[in-house]
């Protein structure tokens, strides 16, 4: 697998190639709100610059839900969008958001396809939408990529993400090192029905079980969020507590979204802060949680370098340049319906300490969005 800086390399050589960024913009196309970019107005003159012309192209962009994850509507849907148009000045990108419904996401399928799509790029909101979607892709003879999320199952072209079991292990690792001998841990983890889930969840025991079956740390609680979902998270964490009155030392909460669900059921018991609190994506909530004390760390994934990678892979993909697309993997992933040529990137530990080194440094946020309130006095700077 090749490194994450190995990656944005490649990716950041491929743009300086293809000329200048387009401008891109949006509008809500029919009850699916489908937000459509194109940068027709800059085509000729990006082209003339060395880049490729995409005005027949057209990429179905398919996010699972906002509940679940804000970064798909506020980070992945627009860096997609804009690799796109710098890669295919004119190209079209059909975004849509399931919002949490599976049989929407298969819906919004069937109207990009009837909408000319030549590509879909899909984070499947669940296993039995991520099967429909390749099986009428397939019908269709239309490349799918799948997109941080597996299809799993079913037919995919390409798959692009992080190692998803690195990220639960990174999680585990983080508590292994920091927790005493005999503390009692709860497990948080986020939706079973989708394969991401699945593997931040074994990574997790992957670190910790070793240390569980020969008690230096205890299992106290483990519970699944469906849909990842924040609310459900602090439902999980109160059983917890109420399980095992209130001696919880650590928690694996699979993301940031759970991470806020787990301390807002800490807080009304006086244990904000004195349990570390795993999470993921490093969300602005997260990270001004982490600077507080109330969360312990979280797992950083570039989202900008795998949004690049997708929009190359797609718009080889759409078209028609299968090989060139296959040289672009850097390792293959078992879907349970074949190898999948797939392009692994590297997540990374954000802690208090290291966030102007990492979030900041690769303007993944800012300290403007994220030192605010309680959490500017303890901004580094």
């Amino acid at each position: 697998m090749r490194n994450l800086r190995s990656v944005v390399a490649l990716l950041a050589m491929t743009a300086a190639m293809g000329g200048g960024m387009a401008a891109c913009g949006s509008s809500d196309e029919s009850d699916e709100s489908a937000s459509t970019s194109s940068g027709s107005a800059t085509a000729a003159a990006t082209t003339a610059e060395g880049g490729s012309s995409g005005e027949d192209l057209t990429i179905a962009f398919l996010m699972p839900c906002s509940t679940c994850a804000d970064r798909f509507e506020n980070q992945d849907k627009p860096l997609f969008e804009a690799a796109v148009q710098r890669i295919a000045p004119g190209a079209k990108v059909i975004a849509n958001n399931a919002e949490g419904d599976s049989a929407r996401q298969v819906t919004q399928t069937e109207s990009a396809i009837t909408n000319g799509a030549d590509v879909i790029v899909v984070s499947p909101l669940d296993e039995a939408a991520g099967a429909a979607i390749s099986d009428k892709a397939q019908q269709a003879k239309i490349p799918v990529v799948s997109y941080d999320g597996l299809i799993t199952d079913g037919h995919a072209d390409f798959y692009v993400s992080f190692d998803n079991e690195v990220v639960g292990q990174l999680q585990g690792e983080f508590l292994a090192r920091e927790l005493p001998e005999g503390a009692t841990v709860a497990f948080i983890n986020g939706d079973q029905s989708i394969a991401p889930g699945r593997q931040f969840k074994a990574g997790a025991h992957r670190a910790l079980d070793p240390l569980i079956e020969s008690g230096r740390l205890r299992l106290g609680y483990e519970g699944d969020a469906q849909q990842f979902d924040p609310q459900k998270g602090r439902t999980l964490m109160e059983q917890a507590l109420t399980r095992l009155n209130d001696r919880v030392d650590g928690v694996i909460a699979a993301n940031d979204g759970l991470a806020g669900g787990v301390i807002n059921a800490l807080e009304p018991r006086g244990l904000t802060g004195r349990v570390l609190v795993t999470g993921q994506d490093a969300t602005d909530a997260g990270l001004q949680r982490i600077l507080l004390g109330q969360q312990t760390m979280s797992v950083y994934k570039a989202i900008k370098a795998e949004a690049e990678a997708a929009a190359e892979v797609a718009v080889a993909l759409g078209t028609g340049k299968a090989d060139e697309a296959a040289g672009m993997a850097t390792s293959t992933t078992d879907n349970g319906a074949g190898d999948v040529p797939s392009i692994l990137l590297d997540p990374v530990v954000v802690t208090a300490d290291n966030i102007v080194d990492t979030v900041f440094a690769d303007g993944f946020t800012t300290p403007e969005r994220v030192c605010t309130g309680k959490a500017a006095e303890r901004c580094p700077r």
